[in-house]
């Protein structure tokens, strides 16, 4: 199903932005493990709208676990099942999208596969509010991948083409980020991504940017060629993200324009364990994990939904119409999908962790 991700840790989504709930339904949780609520309130927070450079929508996003554990509070086996509330949607801001669709966003090709009763009403299933359950998903996986030794953190590479500080890919900083909403290396930057962010909200219009996540303490070995390596994994889950416009991993496409001798990561032996010199391909090679950290990188489009006036048609009419936009929207989605990117790839990390059996 095309709301499923996962094999052996199964993550289903279901919701609209605007239907009362939306949750997820989670499969592959070992017996016996209590949910470190803290943690994932704390997670869940940083992907909830409402921040200094997000949208006016106020949620709580507390998720609340109807099935799947004991007595005890702990899981039993059975699939898990998780509740959040939508308690501040104002459905009144879509009524002019059914006839005139937005440019960028998925109105009018919904309204296309689905005979024009999709659900209009806050972008309804293809919101980025179908990442906060993806977030609590994510976060469990995360905690399961502790005792593990694996650790996913990732970072906001560039907002409106401004670049964070390069970073050694074979010893990225997993906690040496700045706080706050855009979690850099170079904290002048954050502050210039964050100005840009506002200046374009002065504007009525919105920027995108690339977030980059790293996996570290993962073994050697994990995935499969040839198209179920664990880069298609994790591209499908990225992909699976609203305003994903591209994946890379390692150097990505700037390998493109190298020489063999300087994208090459020389092996070598230390205290009797392989590593490489540098980690120009990312951690994988051949779909399948080489012990390396994990390095991925996906690339946001600027938010469609923006104040200015802009071109659209009628659908009803058939004819060419203006489109004004009503309603609260982010105008810029990176600071928010920090937490998104961290989730999805933690779940297909796990996923494969159990389906190796690592």
């Amino acid at each position: 199903m095309s709301n499923t991700l996962g094999d052996k840790y199964r993550v289903q989504v279901f919701g609209q932005s605007h239907s009362p709930m939306i949750g997820a339904v989670i499969e592959g949780i070992p017996a016996g493990v209590l949910p470190d609520m803290d943690f994932i309130n704390a997670f869940m927070a940083r992907r909830a709208p409402g921040g200094a450079l997000s949208t006016a929508r106020r949620e709580a996003d507390a998720p609340r676990i109807v099935s799947g554990l004991n007595e005890k509070g702990a899981t039993c086996g059975a699939p898990l099942c998780v509740l959040i509330q939508n308690t501040d949607a104002r459905s009144r801001d879509y009524d002019n999208l059914r006839d005139v669709p937005r440019p960028g966003h998925a109105d009018y090709t919904a309204a296309v596969k689905f005979s024009g009763h999709n659900d209009i009403r806050g972008g309804g299933q293809f919101s980025g509010r179908l990442t906060a359950p993806l977030c609590f998903a994510g976060a469990l996986a995360m905690q399961l991948l502790r005792e593990k030794g694996v650790q996913v953190r990732a970072r906001v590479h560039s907002v409106a083409g401004i670049g964070d500080a390069s970073v050694d890919l074979a010893r990225p900083p997993m906690d040496g980020l700045c706080e706050g909403p855009l979690p850099c290396v170079d904290a002048g930057a954050a502050r210039r991504m964050a100005e840009a962010i506002e200046a374009a909200r002065a504007d009525g219009d919105s920027v995108g940017g690339v977030v980059e996540c790293w996996a570290t303490g993962l073994p050697a070995g994990l995935g499969d060629p040839m198209f179920d390596g664990v880069e298609n994994r994790v591209a499908r889950a990225l992909f699976g993200i609203p305003a994903v416009r591209g994946v890379e991993f390692g150097l990505g496409f700037a390998a493109a324009g190298m020489r063999g001798s300087e994208h090459n990561d020389p092996f070598r032996a230390v205290d009797g364990r392989i590593v490489t010199d540098g980690n120009n391909h990312g951690g994988a090679l051949g779909g399948i994990t080489s012990g390396m950290p994990l390095v991925v990188r996906a690339a946001f489009k600027p938010t469609p939904s923006i104040a200015r006036q802009q071109p659209s048609v009628s659908l009803r009419r058939g004819e060419n119409a203006p489109l004004v936009i009503q309603g609260r929207h982010d105008p810029c989605i990176v600071p928010r999908a920090v937490p998104v990117v961290e989730a999805a790839v933690a779940c297909v990390v796990w996923d494969m962790i159990l389906g190796d059996q690592f």
